[in-house]
């Protein structure tokens, strides 16, 4: 039986170039100059960890990072921002941006509900992270892959590992 997998899985290369550009241009700006902001990626980890002398100075950071980013082709909505702010010695504080990777439950239920909702020939199976789409041919499949993504829009995902 043909079928595909759906993935939520971003790309560490753009998100890299991006976080790069962004220590480039705090390091230049007037605003931070003899101050601690900086950004740095955690690879291991998937996060993105933000340190400034402020809340305020945190938002700044935040808008440079976000604009390099998207600049970059990386969806924001990959990203989840802890409200924490983490409170470091002195008056520097942090922030922790964390990568998703992988569809959570509640999007997988979310993604099959929809294939089932919209009586296609088809049938969806939660897979750990991933979400399997199966059908008796490819059209039924192409019109599911078309459905995920005019139903899901704002989230990022890819559907591959198309197999017949």
């Amino acid at each position: 039986m043909p079928s595909f997998d759906t993935t939520l899985e971003p790309d560490m290369v753009k998100i890299k170039n991006g976080v790069e550009t962004s220590t480039k241009e705090i390091s230049t700006r007037f605003d931070f100059k003899g101050t601690s902001a900086e950004v740095s990626l955690k690879d291991k980890e998937k996060e993105i960890h933000a340190t400034g002398d402020s809340d305020f100075q945190l938002e700044q950071i935040e808008a440079v990072l976000y604009a390099k980013l998207i600049k970059q082709g990386v969806v924001i909505s990959f990203l989840d921002k802890q409200d924490k702010i983490e409170k470091l010695g002195g008056d520097k504080v942090r922030r922790v941006y964390k990568i998703r990777n992988g569809i959570d439950a509640e999007l997988a239920k979310k993604i099959v509900a929809a294939i089932k909702n919209a009586k296609l020939k088809t049938q969806g199976s939660i897979q750990g992270d991933t979400v399997r789409v199966t059908g008796k041919n490819r059209d039924d499949l192409q019109v599911a892959i078309a459905l995920i993504k005019k139903e899901f829009a704002d989230m990022p995902l890819n559907c591959g590992n198309f197999r017949d």
